[in-house]
């Protein structure tokens, strides 16, 4: 007999072969309905897995939101390719995820790309398949075995699959009816335990097998994928909310910057979406000064000797944009780079030249914490179907830091930087949680290293009060960088999206790997520890996101033009010059619109461009010194003199950090 233990502590002993599902029948008639998988020793496995040894059991029920999406997602994408191969023989089948909101399945269709015109007949095949309530059996099978079936069947992209799965990895596959596919689960009990009214598909796009442009191009279908349908309608009206707030059409509405062929990745700021960005780097310059950060500027481009010795060529050089150190001679064909040629590199990240200024001189360990801050430009060769307007580029600039410190240092350094942190954020209206990114699989250092960086890193946000379901603490096993365990902030906007923005990383492989050493007080030398530390992530991001959070209206210091005088006739024009050269004096970026044009299209015009504010003149304004001001998002307009306007915007359109 088996012994079960039980979250409540109680075992149960049961025959060999007995099933999660059974236990449920065995405890109540209720659990068995509601019971849809099961967690065995903390594995997420099917409720109809038969059990072969003693283990702890947590029965998994639509309670339990995390684990019920994951399999509902997973089964959409698998009753997808079973839809796709019953309405489109020949279609070769590759694999298909759940994502963060649902799922997509990868094809290799036998005469022509998938189109969005596909996809009603394929929800409805789908919703048949559903209906059916087949079940969904897990089979394990002999490798040699299921590459044959593969290939038999014409399915080479699995059969590929199949072959390069490690060797000592059980392969399985799932069948619902006469249909199956390879998969390691875990699934539903049936087709029918998904709600069939909770799902759709959303787009269809081109993707490379196995993600690498050189492979055969294959069609995507997307899908988002609930509980129940009202989680699928609540979803929906977020996606039509994000489409309104999508930061590439309010950049374009609003002047901001715009993106071309010409430099994939790379962002074309125009004047209006600089003075943004000015805004932000201001911001961020004054509250580093006053932690006591000294900001530095590095070269863009630096030998690879140096990324070989830090790590990052080995584990990075496909991100890497890698150029000859020197001519290189040409001829009919192009470019020929001799063999013992150098190369060099743009840099990816700016953490290796930051040590570089640390080695600069003799540290004492009086020197610490040095906190070295750089508005660093770093390019990173992101594949171009991953590229997204600001927020995925090839081009961009972080608002980097690196902290070297002792370690008696380091719970300080991390609670003063929760706090800066903190104060940064609330400037912006966001509110966030805070997760813990631990030690990757694959990973540089000791695990001694390892230990004292996780545990230093959570004793600080304890220390801070912050470890808590209020801030969403978390902590991610295996998500962490190669060199180090890091603190990830997650922002919450107003459409209750989360991005994952600042960071802090306690590393002590970094330091030793290039060779970075201060003189302690015992007159040896040591090790710092670096802490790799950013606040808004990237500029071009942040911009994105705060973008997409204000929907365009931005608060009154980030605005590009934060009022704009308009005349109703033109005896006001002489009027509402001088009155923008006054707003001009007082700070405030300030435009006059005098055209002639009718008073109500001006102020549709100016507030499809989100201008906050907007001040209307006529020929009685003129006449009594006063305006009438309409601010963006409210009803009518408010009638102030031109002094209490000038004096109003002006406090108004301080930066929060300078009230």
């Amino acid at each position: 007999m088996l012994n079960i233990t039980l979250p409540d502590g109680s075992v149960r002993q049961v025959a060999p072969g007995t099933t999660p599902a059974d236990i449920a029948a065995a405890i109540g008639p209720g659990l068995a309905k509601a019971a849809i998988a099961a967690r065995i020793d903390g594995e997420l496995r099917d409720i109809m897995r038969p059990l072969v040894q003693d283990s702890h059991l947590a029965l998994v029920t639509a309670r339990d939101e995390v684990d019920a999406l994951e399999l509902a997602r997973h089964d959409f994408a698998h009753i997808l390719a079973e839809a796709v191969h019953a309405l489109f023989p020949g279609t070769q089948i590759t694999f298909g995820p759940s994502t963060d909101d649902g799922f997509y399945y990868d094809f290799a269709p036998k005469d022509r790309p998938f189109t969005e015109e596909d996809l009603p007949a394929i929800e409805a095949k789908m919703r048949e398949i559903i209906a059916a309530d087949k079940p969904l059996v897990r089979e394990e099978i002999d490798r040699d075995v299921l590459i044959a079936k593969w290939r038999a069947a014409g399915e080479t992209f699995k059969a590929e699959w199949a072959a390069e799965l490690p060797g000592d990895e059980p392969l399985t596959v799932y069948h619902s009816g006469d249909w199956y596919d390879m998969c390691r689960g875990p699934h539903l009990a049936s087709t029918g335990r998904v709600d069939p009214a909770a799902f759709k598909l959303t787009r269809v796009s081109g993707a490379y097998w196995r993600g690498d442009q050189k492979n055969a191009m294959l069609s995507r279908i997307y899908g988002t994928g609930w509980l129940n349908k009202k989680q699928l309608a609540a979803h929906l009206m977020r996606l039509e909310e994000a489409a309104k707030r999508d930061h590439r059409k309010i950049g374009q509405e609003m002047d901001l910057f715009h993106l071309q062929a010409e430099a994939h990745g790379s962002v074309f700021w125009h004047p209006k979406g600089y003075l943004i960005w000015r805004e932000l780097e201001a911001y961020m310059r004054r509250a580093i000064d006053k932690a006591g950060y000294r900001e530095v500027k590095t070269p863009q481009v630096m030998d690879a000797r140096q990324w070989e010795q830090s790590g990052h060529w080995g584990k990075y050089r496909e991100n890497m944009f890698v150029i000859p150190d020197e001519v290189p001679n040409v001829d009919d064909e192009g470019p020929i780079v001799s063999d013992d040629a150098d190369w060099m590199a743009l840099k990816p990240m700016n953490c290796p030249a930051h040590v570089l200024i640390f080695r600069q001189g003799i540290k004492s360990y009086r020197d610490l914490p040095l906190r070295l801050y750089e508005n660093g430009c770093c390019h990173r060769n992101e594949p171009h179907g991953a590229l997204h307007g600001l927020m995925r580029v090839r081009q961009f600039t972080q608002d980097d830091a690196h902290i070297f410190c002792r370690e008696d240092q380091i719970v300080a350094e991390v609670r003063a930087f929760c706090a800066l942190a903190d104060r940064i954020y609330k400037d912006f209206g966001f509110t966030y949680s805070i997760k813990l990114a631990l030690r990757p699989d694959k990973r540089f250092g000791t695990e001694e290293m390892w230990d004292m960086a996780e545990t230093e890193l959570r004793e600080a946000v304890v220390s801070a009060g912050l470890a808590t379901a209020d801030y969403g603490w978390e902590e991610l096993p295996g998500e962490g960088a190669f060199y180090a365990p890091k603190l990830e902030w997650h922002l919450t906007d107003a459409i209750g999206r989360t991005w994952q923005v600042g960071t802090i990383q306690s590393d002590r492989v970094l330091p030793d790997r290039l060779d970075a050493s201060y003189v302690a007080e015992d007159g040896e030398r040591h090790r710092p520890v670096m802490l790799h530390r950013a606040i808004f992530g990237s500029y071009e991001r942040f911009i994105g996101i705060l973008v997409e959070h204000f929907a365009g209206k931005l608060p009154l210091w980030l605005a590009p033009v934060q009022a704009v005088v308009a005349t109703i006739v033109s005896d006001a024009d002489d009027y509402a010059a001088q009155l923008v050269e006054r707003l001009k004096a007082a700070g405030i970026r300030a435009e006059l619109d005098a055209r002639n044009e009718k008073i109500n299209y001006k102020v549709r015009e100016h507030s499809l461009a989100k201008v906050p504010n907007l001040l209307v003149v006529g020929r009685r304004e003129a006449e009594e010194g006063t305006v009438a001001l309409r601010v963006l998002g409210s009803e009518g307009q408010t009638m102030l003199s031109g002094d209490d306007v000038v004096s109003r915007l002006a406090n108004e359109a301080l930066p929060p950090d300078m009230r």
